[in-house]
């Protein structure tokens, strides 16, 4: 039935500007969900009551199920075709979201995050594997990736401005519902615009057990570091649970290398400078972006006693300076390798979070967070369309998918355990005779340390030129 419903004619080709119409409109609905729901948690905890440590929950859920099944959603996009996969995801997104809106215990919205985060993982991968394959090169590929990453960058600074506006004026419940409409029509717009995949060629069944060990793996690895809000690093209830997770991502890595099954992930694809550097480098900025939103989000209502709404506003500054960054990307990409401009936009970003550790309990949004938002957001705009091209740089056609999943990943995979690690830095700290504030600054100061190792990265492993791409049969025009 779905099938039917959504599949194009054989003669219907992908149209390239719609294609990247549609990927817009899906990177900015994923990126919207993950940080509408910030400046909503206290309401939701009210609201549902949630203790202090489940409502981190509400986003670790998401961000768990999400990065823990992007390589299987990427594997599934590479052998059942982009478009299905797309399609497939985006209604399971919108279900999900529609479910989590009129939840009414802990349990059922934390249940919700988790099935978006499942759509998410199908989709997300589908659809930056079409905008690769679309553009495979040049000008255009440059431009597409910019966009991309504006839409994307925007998505999550607007979604706390949206989610501020909401909460304070509607109610938390549409910090779900908001997902529905943008599901729906991003549905609409990618069946009629994308083109059904070609047969894809048999490589054997999928590798189902290596999805639920990376997922398991990376879920109690998250959990182990949440946990020492409670327990510390050295009790043996953290270290039982992480050897735990490592033991489970060693397993994994082994299912992958002597599966007869597909494989979850080639791991000959790691043997690439640029997806390893690309993923490296991408795990550290999401880290560290993380918790921007988070303890700024935080300092703005718990220091400075800002309403939800206004402090959603005082978000505008940083939407605004990531597409500036994205712009300067496409207008330097054309001459600048992406190595370089990853390296100059990290460095932007550290010092821009290192400035934000100044933040002051009697400060003040102009003092204290407009400059570092405006440095910090420029800089972040400049990483995002550079690190996506340059991870899909020498992937052959068919694991494009899975390269993007795995790109899409170690974003996520790193922001969760970033917010974890650094969260609980931040806690510890005000905890041992500090204000809300020190703890605050202290977490925004060690994501400047993260920056800067993404910039060792990017510099000591990432070629300096780019990688050819294979030739490979363009979806543009193609007959199907």
């Amino acid at each position: 039935m779905f099938r039917n419903a959504f599949e194009n004619s054989p003669s219907r080709a992908t149209r390239p500007g719609l294609v990247l119409a549609a990927v817009a409109v899906v990177q900015f609905m994923v990126s919207l969900d993950l940080s509408v729901v910030n400046l909503g948690l206290p309401q939701i905890g009210a609201a549902l009551g949630f203790s202090e440590v489940g409502l981190t929950w509400v986003i670790h859920a998401y961000a768990l199920t999400f990065g823990g099944l992007l390589l299987l959603g990427g594997k599934l996009a590479d052998r059942y075709g982009r478009r299905r996969v797309l399609l497939l995801g985006l209604a399971v997104f919108g279900l999900a979201s529609l479910a989590g809106g009129f939840a009414e215990e802990p349990g059922h919205l934390v249940a919700a995050r988790a099935v978006q985060g499942i759509g998410a993982a199908a989709l997300a991968p589908a659809a930056l594997s079409l905008l690769t394959s679309t553009f495979p090169s040049g000008k255009a590929r440059v431009r597409a990736f910019g966009v991309w990453s504006a839409v994307n960058a925007a998505g999550g600074a607007l979604g706390v401005l949206i989610g501020g506006l909401l909460t304070e004026y509607a109610s938390w419940r549409w910090l779900m519902f908001v997902n529905v409409p943008m599901a729906v029509g991003a549905l609409i717009l990618a069946a009629r615009s994308v083109a059904a995949d070609p047969p894809a060629e048999s490589r054997g069944r999928p590798d189902v057990l290596g999805a639920v060990l990376a997922t398991a793996g990376m879920v109690l690895l998250v959990f182990g570091v949440v946990r020492t809000d409670r327990h510390a690093w050295t009790s043996s209830t953290t270290l039982i649970t992480l050897l735990i997770a490592v033991v489970l991502l060693a397993a994994f890595v082994y299912v992958e290398k002597s599966t007869t099954r597909d494989p979850l992930i080639r791991l000959g694809l790691f043997t690439n400078r640029s997806v390893v550097g690309a993923n490296a480098f991408n795990l550290l900025l999401g880290a560290a972006m993380a918790s921007c939103f988070y303890f700024a989000s935080l300092y703005l209502q718990r220091v400075l006693g800002t309403g939800p709404a206004k402090t959603g506003i005082q978000f505008l500054p940083f939407a605004l300076g990531v597409v500036l960054g994205a712009v300067l990307a496409i207008k330097f990409g054309y001459r600048a390798a992406p190595r370089t401009l990853l390296a100059v936009g990290g460095l932007l970003t550290a010092a821009g979070f290192a400035w934000f550790g100044l933040i002051s309990a009697d400060g003040s949004f102009l003092v204290d967070v407009l400059g570092p938002s405006i440095v910090t957001s420029v800089g972040f705009g400049l990483c995002l369309g550079p690190v996506v091209s340059v991870a899909t740089r020498g992937v052959a056609a068919h694991e494009t998918g899975t390269a993007s999943g795995l790109l899409v990943s170690s974003r996520q995979i790193g922001a969760s355990l970033g917010l974890a690690a650094l969260g609980t830095a931040a806690h510890r700290r005000t905890g041992s005779a500090g204000t809300l504030n020190d703890g605050y600054a202290l977490g925004l100061t060690l994501g400047a340390v993260l920056l800067a190792g993404a910039v060792v990265v990017a510099l000591a492993v990432l070629p300096r030129k780019s990688v050819a791409a294979p030739a490979a049969p363009s979806l543009v025009g193609e007959k199907r």
